[in-house]
């Protein structure tokens, strides 16, 4: 579990997050969604250690990660697996070698090894002898695919998504999504993405937290979203859906 509690952080005297609280359970999807400007991508960027909040707590499983130290923060972060908007792939680097890239920084194994769990990576996410293949040579989807397999090669306990469907076309974005499930129930993951795609979030999400004006505005599941009565959440859904 991830736990976020009151965490508030401003950029040259602006604040963008207010108290922000929230929780994020082993084995389900939990979604992050809100208006773009509202404080989102920073809580994100806030939880996988890239900007330090002015105050508050960010615990990973009882693990205050403000409050660690270099050599244990060093070692959380191997636990977290990211999947960015754009894939972020090398694109000198074969399919093969941006799979395998985390394994050669944060492992010392064999290169035998960190060849099988490419390959058991690359066979979880459906792309079979696509290791020689460079990114220019492949599509949008297949690219979401290798950032997924990718973000599990460490077989990691927390998955952060920033818009995985992003550029896609409907069909190869629920073709990511039902992944993105699997693979969060499969190894009991801690899933966190960041959407504006509110189809996925009535399709795949267990939990969902809606910034609003950098507060955490509402929270609950996607049953309990259009009889919440919260008019911001619910004009941010009529908006999303057009």
């Amino acid at each position: 579990m991830i736990e976020l509690v009151n965490l508030n952080k401003s950029f040259d005297g602006r604040q963008v997050l207010f108290d922000v609280s929230a929780n994020f359970e082993k084995g389900k999807c939990s979604f992050v969604i809100g208006a773009s400007g509202g404080g989102k991508s920073v809580l994100m960027k806030t939880m996988v250690g890239l900007i330090k909040p002015d105050s508050g707590s960010l615990n990973f499983d009882g693990r205050d990660f403000l409050r660690l130290n270099y050599e244990e923060k060093k070692s959380l972060r191997q636990e977290i697996g990211m999947l960015f908007q754009g894939s972020a792939l090398f694109d000198s680097l074969s399919v093969e070698e941006n799979v395998a890239f985390p394994l050669r920084m944060f492992t010392d194994w064999s290169k035998e090894q960190i060849l099988e769990r490419v390959n058991f990576c690359l066979n979880r996410v459906k792309l079979e002898n696509a290791n020689k293949l460079y990114p220019s040579n492949i599509s949008g989807g297949m690219k979401k695919r290798v950032g997924i397999a990718r973000a599990i090669a460490l077989n990691p306990k927390y998955l952060f998504c920033d818009e995985p469907n992003s550029g896609l076309d409907p069909v190869t974005s629920r073709v990511i999504d039902e992944l993105i499930v699997e693979i969060t129930r499969e190894y009991d993951i801690t899933t966190i993405i960041n959407s504006h795609d509110i189809k996925s979030v009535f399709d795949m999400a267990d939990h969902i937290v809606f910034i609003y004006k950098g507060k955490s505005w509402w929270s609950g599941t996607r049953d309990q979203m259009r009889s919440s009565g919260n008019t911001e959440l619910l004009d941010f859904i009529k908006a999303s859906e057009f």
